[in-house]
């Protein structure tokens, strides 16, 4: 049986050139933030909600894209932002963005690619139409 797609979720490792190389455009990540903000080593878990806060941005998100050996680099497929309020916690947020963003995104992301529906073309990942058989 070959694998078809490879899914982060809540994965705070970065994965070794072999097994990105071995599943080049197939390991869906999932990132707290709108990269390219906030993101790369030492951005994970709540450290990203704090950084966010300390910055001051007032809209933050989250976004599916696909893993490459440089943390949070890979070609994005997804992304949805999330307000800010002035009385949030990193908790308060962490919760909102799982809940108003990457909840919503990293299913869709997945049937797109299970539907065949993602091209990457270098940096970019073009969602094509449903075709009708």
């Amino acid at each position: 049986m070959e694998i078809e797609l490879v899914v982060l979720a809540g994965f705070n490792y970065v994965i070794g050139p072999q097994l990105i190389k071995a599943y080049e455009n197939k390991i869906i990540n999932m990132h707290p933030s709108l990269i390219p903000s906030f993101c790369g080593p030492g951005y994970f878990g709540i450290y990203v909600h704090e950084a966010v806060l300390e910055y001051g941005v007032k809209v933050t998100g989250a976004t599916a894209h696909f893993a490459t050996e440089i943390a949070d680099d890979g070609p994005v497929i997804l992304q949805k932002s999330v307000q800010i309020f002035e009385d949030d916690t990193p908790e308060v947020l962490q919760r909102r963005v799982m809940e108003e963003a990457e909840w919503k995104i990293l299913p869709e992301a997945i049937s797109l690619f299970c539907e065949r529906r993602l091209e990457v073309e270098g940096r970019r990942v073009r969602i094509t139409e449903v075709l009708d058989d």
